[in-house]
């Protein structure tokens, strides 16, 4: 199964970039996962989206292979970040490749509560027309105090926290699988 991840954060050491790298080799075995340069795009500009940039259409041609999308938001001032906003604007205006393209979110965060106020934002504005993707409910996963969970390497410490994952990655293939078949059977 193909899956691009799209990470809303450019920072170096963002523990949401090494949350998907360490999702990304874990499960290589089951999910193929590619992280998108979305750091790459220029900002949003509505007078190039019928002529997007290269690095647009290449993203674009990547999302639309996929089987699923792994979102991966921090959370600034309550919300997502301005950079994983302007990837969507790009993907859900002229050619809307993320619509009934299944989605699961994931976010860590130093704080307590990992990145709940980022994930709802994000939850609404995937469900929004245009963008349309089939998020994958009741399987969020806020990786809270993520600096005492990870280690060196990038890899989660904290047991309960991998087996957790384990079972949302696990949900999110079956479920992606599932639109796979319906699709197959039209």
């Amino acid at each position: 199964m193909k899956i691009v991840a799209m990470v809303g954060s450019n920072r170096k050491e963002s523990y949401n970039m090494k949350l998907v790298q360490f999702m990304q080799n874990r499960y290589a075995g089951k999910v193929d996962i590619e992280i998108l340069p979305i750091d790459q795009l220029p900002m949003y500009n509505e007078d190039d989206e019928l002529n997007p940039p290269e690095v647009v259409k290449e993203i674009r041609a990547k999302i639309i292979a996929s089987d699923g999308i792994l979102f991966a938001t921090p959370e600034y001032n309550g919300s997502i970040s301005g950079m994983l906003k302007n990837a969507i604007d790009w993907f859900s205006r002229v050619e809307k490749v993320m619509v009934k393209k299944p989605a699961m979110i994931v976010g860590a965060s130093m704080g307590a509560l990992g990145t709940v106020k980022a994930q709802l934002h994000l939850r609404q504005i995937l469900n929004a027309p245009g963008v349309a993707t089939l998020t994958l409910p009741g399987n969020e996963v806020f990786v809270g105090s993520v600096h005492e969970k990870i280690d060196a390497q990038g890899n989660l410490t904290d047991e309960p926290t991998v087996q957790f994952i384990d079972s949302v990655v696990t949900n999110f293939v079956s479920w992606t699988e599932s639109f796979k078949v319906t699709a197959d059977v039209k």
